[in-house]
């Protein structure tokens, strides 16, 4: 019993293997993919990680054996040879082999990240000092915006009080008063662009990482496999606030998708109104 005890102080100690979505207290390892480009990411670092392990010991089993091989007491007399074309020829070709090898998966994963498929939904993103702001373009019907900016410790407490979102949903400067909301399953191409400076648009477990530049449009997309809730950052310093500029995307079946598009077209309809009214009185 108390073996056991032990035993679960010390992996309760140990960093955590990455959750999906957010990060995990003393993670190890990236964050869990949710979408085919970040499961190609997984594989090809994990790949990478293979391939370097294997070169590192190569390297430190060869200067052990030089160290005990070609000392003083073991080689007195030292070999007077200054060329060897074979070994030259190896240590040339062999890391030109294992570079081409590298490229081949890097080019597709690119290609993958570059070449934005036939898109189901198309989601704009402007980031701004300091949040973001999203504009669902719906084909055949009304498009709407809104602003989503970070929970302080009295909103957040609020909302987990009043079940708005799930404590475990709304981790500490990840939380925000408005998710990006999109169907599961769905190919989800995403315009990115910035309203003052450069911001970067990176949503670890969406493999998707890209610069929000003023006055360019710049797109990438995600296809999310699994419902839940997914954060991400602003990864480019952009000033004072530049660490309280979360971004949440929510991932639902197409049913609640239906529903809270229908629920927001209204609520974010009616703000901009207001907000256009408030404007038109001012002046």
């Amino acid at each position: 019993m108390a073996a056991a005890s032990a035993l679960a102080a010390a992996a309760a100690a140990m960093p955590a293997w990455a959750g999906t979505g957010m990060p995990t207290p003393w993670q190890m390892n990236l964050q869990g993919a949710a979408t085919p480009v970040s499961e190609y990411i997984h594989w090809f670092n994990d790949w990478l990680n293979i391939i370097i392990t294997v070169i590192t010991l190569f390297v430190a089993a060869l200067l052990v054996y030089v160290i005990f091989r070609f000392n003083e007491k073991a080689n007195p007399v030292p070999s007077k040879t200054t060329h060897n074309a074979l070994l030259e020829v190896a240590w040339t070709i062999i890391p030109v082999l294992i570079l081409v090898v590298i490229a081949i998966p890097s080019f597709r994963l690119l290609k993958l990240q570059l070449e934005v498929p036939k898109p189901d939904m198309t989601l704009k993103v402007t980031g701004k000092q300091w949040y973001w702001s999203y504009e669902y373009a719906q084909d055949g019907g009304s498009p709407f915006g809104f602003d989503s900016l970070m929970l302080d410790e009295k909103a957040r407490a609020e909302a987990i009080a009043s079940k708005k979102i799930a404590a475990e949903e709304a981790p500490r400067l990840l939380a925000v008063d408005n998710e990006a909301v999109v169907p599961v399953g769905k190919i989800v191409r995403v315009q990115v662009t910035g309203a003052d400076v450069i911001h970067k648009f990176t949503v670890p477990s969406f493999g998707i990482k890209i610069d929000a530049i003023p006055g360019r449009l710049n797109e990438t997309w995600f296809k999310a496999e699994r419902e839940g809730i997914y954060y991400g950052q602003c990864s480019f310093i952009c000033g004072q606030n530049h660490a309280y500029m979360p971004i949440a995307f929510r991932v639902v079946s197409q049913e609640r998708y239906a529903a809270w598009l229908a629920e927001a077209k209204q609520k974010f309809a009616n703000a901009e109104d207001a907000g256009h009214k408030l404007a038109a009185a001012a002046q």
